[in-house]
């Protein structure tokens, strides 16, 4: 019998939850559910409609994706962010992000021997794509700390998922240089890049980031929280057109494309910017809310300048505070999920609706 594959992965974090769920379900006004962050508002219409149009869809798709679509994936990287010097052949449309997150060490040909960098605060993907391929990982934020090894592969995260942490402009700068110095691939997960409030985050796709050259470099971005698109999985890696055609490549084999209605539907999404604005003014009113009640009730906020999440704490073993959450209906994700460095905090979402948001914080007054 050959090695299962899931005796290589750490559990499931969110299957811990369980018991801390059934709690705040108990609570006498229902649970407030802050913990995966699911968008809850409505699909924009503009993208629905774009949908239903594109229903009759009797073909296969292809991997590399509609050139409609990837032209709306540098419209947008470009008019908002600011990115140059993309064609057609850096983008790859792909079927959710964190698909391409787990399966990218697999795509790339990592293996054993290999070694893969990631945040010490991180989603825990990116060491369950590591986990897959039997490379080894190592979570830093120094990338002194890796010695005289050359990475495969290197993964930056900002804004950061979960402590909403930006990377000013030098440091994305250092780490470009760094990476190109060693010879490794850095993959910046830019899926949040639209959810800024105290800071300006920017996509190491700049030019000022990169000096003008994609080489070497890759970003992943997701329609799921910018558009309330979570239920239709789009997404798409954007860079090197190099490493983006050897991806091409290898998911050709494995037949991982995206439908042809979603990429219509995606491009509905990324050519209109006013529903981005909408929703970003519900998120901002929600987020202030929120933010209020919990560092009344005690609670200090770390970083959480950017992203769907407070970074929060009380000082105390997170598992403790999830806990004391639960005890009034309201369910957090423990720090702890995202690495050690998490033990004393907590990440809570601001994605549920204005009512729920709204309950929490009678809750916790």
């Amino acid at each position: 019998m050959p090695e299962r594959v899931s005796s290589r992965l750490p559990d499931f974090p969110w299957d811990q939850l369980t018991p801390y769920a059934e709690k705040a379900r108990a609570h006498p006004g229902g649970i407030v559910d802050l913990s995966i962050g699911t968008p809850v508002d409505a699909t924009p219409e503009v993208v629905q409609q774009a949908l239903r149009e594109a229903t009759d869809s009797p073909g296969y798709p292809v991997t590399i994706g509609l050139p409609e679509t990837r032209q709306a994936c540098i419209d947008w990287l470009s008019r908002r962010f600011g990115v140059t010097g993309l064609g057609l052949d850096g983008v790859l449309p792909t079927v959710g992000s964190k698909e391409l997150i787990a399966g990218l060490p697999t795509q790339l040909g990592l293996g054993a021997g290999d070694l893969v960098v990631y945040p010490t605060l991180a989603y825990p993907t990116y060491e369950v794509g590591a986990a897959l391929v039997g490379a080894e990982a190592i979570a830093t934020d120094s990338l002194t700390s890796v010695g005289p090894r050359t990475p495969a592969l290197v993964w930056l995260n900002s804004p950061s998922n979960p402590t909403g942490r930006v990377l000013p402009p030098d440091h994305l700068r250092k780490v470009v240089d760094w990476c190109r110095e060693r010879g490794a691939l850095l993959v910046s997960d830019e899926c949040y890049l639209e959810c800024a409030w105290e800071a300006e985050p920017v996509s190491v796709l700049h030019p000022d980031i990169n000096g003008g050259s994609l080489e070497g470099i890759l970003s992943v971005h997701s329609l799921s929280k910018r558009s309330n698109l979570a239920g239709y999985r789009c997404a798409f890696v954007a860079g090197d057109p190099a490493v983006v055609g050897e991806l091409l490549a290898v998911r050709k084999n494995l037949g991982l494309m995206m439908p042809g209605p979603q990429q219509r539907a995606m491009v509905a999404a990324l050519d209109d910017d006013a529903h981005v604005e909408e929703q970003h003014a519900r998120y901002a009113a929600r987020r202030t809310t929120l933010r209020g009640t919990l560092e009344s009730a005690g609670f200090r906020i770390d970083h959480s300048e950017a992203s769907l999440y407070l970074w929060a704490t009380r000082d105390e073993p997170c598992r403790d505070t999830v806990a004391w959450l639960a005890d009034r209906g309201v369910l957090v994700a423990p720090g702890s999920f995202y690495g050690r460095a998490g033990d004393r905090h907590v990440r809570v979402a601001f994605t549920a609706t204005d009512e729920r948001i709204a309950a929490a914080a009678d809750r916790l007054r």
